[in-house]
């Protein structure tokens, strides 16, 4: 891993010298940051191969190549922007008038999904969890069945989604990147899954048919309940803050047993009562659970040599609790005045 770093820092360090325009200098950063295929961001994945102890490690060391590479990519335009400055004035006034007005730039900002989404995967892979995605376009074997979700199944009413053709439809829910992984993959399984699902719910202040999800998997020898609520406590510590208080409440999803919804204190009133908890002190924010036996098994995963657990929560529910939004159509009517509010 050592030697793989410093081999991608030397290639870097060697291509960051000749490049001489902006096309030049993005080839550069999508070879290297590139979301899909770039050689950091690859290194990411790699994580899921090491140790419990060498994860935070090799984590810290890829984040440290991540930032240096992207300074001196931002240095790498105020150079470029420079000498273009610099050749313009040197062609006379005609070629670069400097009384003329200066146009007006429009600076963006992120979108607090966005902001929330990348928080939260973050959060995860600090603690050696490696993020994975997968198709929305699903079917109904992955969607339902494989998730212990029979035709007959009376849950299934509540995963209901949009069908396209011959079975195939707008995924539900995130679970079906679980089972698609687990099924070429062997354990030790440590993953969290972000994207958008789909329902045909009617939308209004807190629902919409389509919405994002984050979903996590932790498949390994000797998996048990208390591994579950040690990671999802510490991971809402670090997202609400370290006083925020944990509650896990007995519920029932079928593709895991036993299971629970997990609450935190109301990071409004810190668990006095306010009217956004409705008194009660507690927020609910995610499902979890134990894999049920029967997804293990569906995966040709030895349930009797593997457990694991496996929790999901609403990326749009974790925003509006943290930034005091009350209305989730906010987020996709594309207002420049409410968006540009988290730059």
């Amino acid at each position: 891993m050592n030697d793989k770093l410093k081999s991608i820092h030397a290639e870097f360090e060697q291509s960051i010298v000749s490049v001489s325009s902006n096309e030049d200098l993005e080839a550069v950063r999508i070879r290297f940051l590139g979301r899909k295929e770039g050689l950091v961001t690859n290194m990411f994945k790699d994580l899921g191969k090491l140790s419990v102890k060498e994860k935070p490690v090799y984590g810290q060391k890829i984040n440290d190549l991540k930032n240096l590479i992207t300074e001196k990519i931002a240095q790498k335009v105020k150079e470029i922007e420079q000498k273009s400055i610099e050749s313009l004035k040197s062609k006379g006034a005609d070629a670069f008038d400097l009384s003329l007005p200066a146009f007006k730039n429009e600076i963006g900002a992120m979108h607090p999904l966005s902001i929330v989404t990348d928080e939260i995967c973050t959060l995860f892979v600090e603690m050696g969890f490696m993020v994975v995605e997968g198709p929305e376009i699903e079917t109904e074997y992955y969607n339902f069945e494989v998730l212990n979700i029979p035709l007959e199944h009376p849950s299934r009413e509540s995963f209901d989604t949009f069908y396209l053709h011959k079975k195939s439809l707008l995924r539900s829910h995130t679970s079906p990147v679980q089972a698609r992984y687990m099924e070429k993959n062997k354990p030790p399984i440590q993953i969290i899954v972000p994207g958008k699902v789909y329902r045909p719910d009617a939308t209004d202040a807190t629902h919409s048919f389509m919405f994002h999800q984050i979903e996590g998997l932790l498949v390994d020898e000797g998996i048990t309940l208390a591994h579950l609520k040690g990671v999802l406590s510490v991971f809402a510590k670090k997202l609400f803050g370290v006083k925020t208080k944990t509650r896990f409440r007995p519920h029932f999803f079928p593709f895991t047993e036993p299971s629970a919804e997990m609450d935190v204190s109301c990071i409004i009133c810190s668990g006095k009562g306010c009217r956004v908890c409705g008194g009660n002190g507690w927020l609910e924010i995610l499902g979890s659970g134990m894999v049920h036996p029967k997804v293990l098994k569906a995966v040709n995963i030895d349930s009797s040599k593997y457990s694991g657990f496996a929790f999901g929560m609403g990326v749009e529910r974790i925003a509006m609790l943290k930034y005091g939004i009350d209305d989730i159509r906010l987020f996709f009517e594309n207002d420049m005045r409410f968006i540009k509010q988290f730059s």
